[in-house]
């Protein structure tokens, strides 16, 4: 039994291929991270100034109406690469006909171009995916393998459930469609997503005094006021572990308890209603398919973090902020 890169940090490569898998389907040309040992110039530039933005942007939220406190000549100089690179694409798209360039592939700025051709619209939208598009799902993998490296029962089923799907060996047979039947790898997606959702906390904003229907009094069951203006937050972090939701076993990591169950408002790694993300399905997606390759390509995975104290850090999405640090054997 041979290992892959012993101890390697899979999240750090999961966060160049979503990255370049994101930059693809956006713009219709990948960074092409992947294949660098760095990150210095050209997409991967663009990727280290995307993360430093979205670094001082999660302070800035947390500081509110003191947001301005946060910003500098560090979060300037991110914008502007940031920006100007995105441009770059948005301005080519504006100039030239890029259907003819991308025929026969949806490209996202191509359908968003049909749309408007606002400059700032088109960069505003394009970003607002890429976030979506990048971030939930390298956080998504990242967890899914720190999980499933310390269980090997799941991985085990989870490894079964593909092979017996797919085989060892076919790849033109995981599709889509084919994805979504496998019930089991959906368990696991939704139990990874709640013990560490994608986006922990978050909040918005009354636009009009209203009333929540419960929530207030000693026992938690009286109505709420909440008036125009005032800010409502909420931490789904804690509340996907609430032994009253989710049982005793709630803090375990348990892909079976969702046999039979139907997610509601108590689970919301993607929120919900109108402004539930736009990414949901491509982060799924993506996801599903990543993780059914390693688990049909090696046959088991080891963790090189046993022991160890579980790190999390919420920024605009909840990362591992130590790395998640495996082999693979097959």
């Amino acid at each position: 039994m041979r290992c892959l890169t012993p101890g390697c940090d899979v999240q750090t490569l999961f966060y160049r291929l979503t990255m370049d898998t994101a930059t693809e389907f956006l713009f219709g040309e990948s960074v092409e991270c992947q294949g660098r040992d760095d990150e210095v110039g050209g997409g991967c530039g663009f990727a280290a100034m995307f993360n430093r933005a979205q670094t001082i942007m999660s302070r800035r939220v947390l500081m509110r109406t003191f947001y301005w406190l946060a910003d500098g000549k560090e979060y300037a100089e991110a914008n502007k690469v940031v920006h100007e690179f995105v441009d770059g694409y948005v301005d080519r798209a504006l100039e030239s006909d890029e259907k003819k360039v991308h025929e026969g592939r949806y490209v996202f700025l191509d359908a968003l171009v049909e749309d408007t051709r606002d400059r700032k619209m088109l960069r505003d939208q394009l970003l607002n995916i890429l976030l979506a598009g990048r971030d939930t799902t390298a956080n998504l993998l990242s967890w899914a393998v720190h999980l499933l490296a310390n269980d090997a029962r799941v991985y085990d089923k989870l490894r079964e459930s593909v092979l017996g799907a797919f085989g060892e060996d076919s790849v033109d047979a995981i599709t889509f469609e084919s994805l979504k039947g496998l019930k089991y790898l959906r368990f696991v997606l939704n139990e990874v997503l709640r013990l560490y959702p994608s986006v922990p906390q978050n909040f918005r904003f009354a636009i009009r005094d209203t009333v929540l229907p419960r929530g207030g009094g000693k026992d938690k069951t009286e109505p709420v006021v909440v008036s125009r203006g005032m800010a409502v937050f909420y931490n789904v972090f804690a509340m996907h572990r609430r032994k009253d939701l989710y049982g005793d076993n709630a803090n375990e990591f348990v892909p079976e308890r969702w046999e039979g169950r139907s997610a509601g408002w108590e689970y919301l790694p993607f929120n919900g209603g109108p402004r539930i993300c736009l990414g949901q399905q491509y982060a799924l997606t993506e996801a599903g398919y990543v993780l059914a390759r390693l688990v049909q390509t090696f046959k088991s995975v080891q963790s090189h973090d046993t022991g160890r104290q579980v790190k999390v850090r919420a920024l605009l999405t909840m990362m591992k902020p130590d790395g998640v640090h495996v082999t693979f054997h097959y």
